[in-house]
Order: structure tokens, then sequence, then C-alpha cells
């Protein structure tokens, strides 16, 4: 079967990828202002702990196809587009926490992924996944409510917990696609 992902598509992949990465960031970042009713969970999560985990997707799909320093290119512009935007659709506040949690999570997740590139293909995007979502978790509710009335404790431990539902649930997909995609060669054979 022919690749879906030629070689020659680089440009259009890194466009894809920032697309996918500043939708997934505002959408969450617009969400995340709204509990979830479903079930009575609106004291426990926010509608942003679904849609945020495809950051980590576009990011691992992205470092698997282009490498870890066009992956880097593509946080820095997938940021300043989603805080811009986040600044225009959502409160300044929450484009501030959201911008400064997504660039230390997913700059951590490329680094760790990276580091694990060569081990069994789930390990590298579940791992990373693991350790950055924890570290945006943190960063971003901390930044986004603290000092709220907001029972912002609570939707960051259930939004962690949901991250990492995400996470597994995403390792199929990841893994489809990438049968699919060709890898970053690494820096023996490309330069980043």
């Amino acid at each position: 079967m022919a690749r879906l992902f030629p070689l020659q598509s680089e440009p259009r992949a890194f466009a894809l990828a920032v697309f996918f990465m500043c939708a997934a960031v505002l959408t969450a970042n617009i969400l995340v202002q709204f509990p979830f009713e479903p079930f009575g969970l609106a004291d426990y999560l926010t509608y942003g702990a679904f849609t945020y985990p495809v950051t980590f997707l576009v990011n691992d799909l992205t470092n698997r196809r282009l490498g870890p320093a066009r992956t880097r290119r593509v946080i820095y512009v997938g940021f300043a587009l989603a805080v811009a935007l986040s600044a225009l659709l959502a409160t300044p506040r929450i484009a501030l926490a959201s911008g400064t949690a997504f660039l230390a999570a997913q700059l951590l997740d490329v680094t760790v992924f990276d580091r694990l590139r060569r081990r069994a293909w789930w390990m590298p995007p579940f791992v990373s996944g693991l350790i950055s979502s924890a570290i945006d978790t943190l960063v971003f509710f901390t930044l986004a409510f603290a000092g709220t009335d907001l029972p912002w404790q609570t939707w960051a431990v259930f939004d962690y917990g949901v991250k990492l539902a995400m996470i597994l649930l995403f390792l199929g997909p990841y893994r489809a696609l990438i049968a699919r995609m060709p890898a970053w060669p690494g820096p023996a054979r490309v330069r980043a």
C-alpha cells in the first residue's frame, strides 16, 4: 500500500499539525469554562477535559513524522495562534494559563517522546503523555483558577484522570496512523 503521508508533503504535514494543535487548544480553552453537567459531574469536570488531550496525540504524531525540532516549531506556532485566539474567545486568564501550561507540557512531551522513540510503539506516546499531562494539569488549573471559589482542585484531579483515559484511548488511532506514515529517520540520516 502506498504511504498515506509521503516525505514530500512535509510542509503540508507541518501546516496540518499547526491547524489541529491550534484548534484543539482553542476548543479546550473555550470549553474549560463550562462544567460537564451530564451524569452529575459538574463539580468534577469541565468540557475542556475531553478536548485538550488531542494536543498530545497531535504532538506525538508530529514528533513521529517530522522529528523533535519541527515538532517544537509546531508547538511555538500553535502556541502563538492559540493564545491570541483564546485571548479573544476565552478570558485573558485562561489564555495565559493555557499558554504557560501548553508550552511547558508540550515541550516536555517532545523530549520524553524522543528519548523513548526506539522503544515499543506504545511506550513513547503513553509515557510522554502520562508525564506531560501531569505538568499541564498542575500548571493550567493553578494559574487559571487559584484564588477563585470554583472547585478547581477537584476539576484538576478529574481532568488528569480524563487525560490518562484519553491517552490510552488514543493509542489505537496512534498505532493505525503511524502504520501509514513514514517515521522521522533521525539525526543520523536527516538534519532536523
